[in-house]
């Protein structure tokens, strides 16, 4: 009962939490509405742009190691563009593109709401959010995974994107190129 329950009240809280604004194109899937996850990571993005918060860039130096240097405010909103590049799965026009499924993982306490393109030759890969149930009844987005592959005539650029709700956010990038090796890169950015 409680896990029905959770299906039922927690796309309507998250709908209502993280919309700035309303927006009449929101549409439903076959399963119920879809959440806004663009929407949510703009309003994190804000948040971090009016905080005080020190903001820390990590580069890995080699396996073990780690680089650090705290980035300007101003910078933030531009390490974060990989995210603010997502499509806005509540649109209409991506009605009929992508597929939801949904399903709580009971060892981890966690709702897991996921959105693949119907059409495997799309950018976006997967987009995925997960959500634990708050015992005041208030839910708590935890994480929004994004997998994006950028083909053009020379590469493809798989790029796998992580936001740690409230803490910071990830992005490998995966870059193979004709004739060479693979390159990978990660970069990640911390505020709280």
């Amino acid at each position: 009962m409680k896990k029905r329950l959770l299906f039922i009240i927690l796309p309507a809280f998250i709908l209502s939490a993280g919309c700035k604004s309303k927006k009449e194109d929101n549409t439903k899937t076959k399963d119920g509405e879809v959440i806004p996850i663009l929407s949510y990571i703009q309003s994190q993005i804000a948040h971090v742009d009016t905080s005080l918060y020190q903001i820390i860039k990590l580069t890995p130096r080699d396996s073990l190691n780690w680089d650090t240097a705290y980035i300007k405010r101003e910078e933030f909103r531009g390490y974060a563009k990989d995210f603010l590049d997502l499509p806005d799965l509540t649109q209409k026009k991506y009605a009929d593109s992508f597929e939801e499924s949904k399903f709580f993982d009971a060892t981890l306490n966690q709702a897991v709401f996921t959105y693949t393109p119907k059409d495997r030759n799309n950018e976006i890969q997967r987009e995925e959010i997960t959500i634990e149930p708050g015992t005041d009844g208030k839910d708590k987005v935890k994480n929004i995974f994004a997998d994006r592959i950028i083909n053009s005539k020379d590469s493809t650029v798989n790029k796998k994107m992580l936001w740690v709700v409230d803490e910071g956010f990830q992005v490998t990038t995966i870059i193979q190129k004709t004739g060479q090796p693979e390159s990978i890169s990660t970069l990640k950015i911390n505020w709280n």
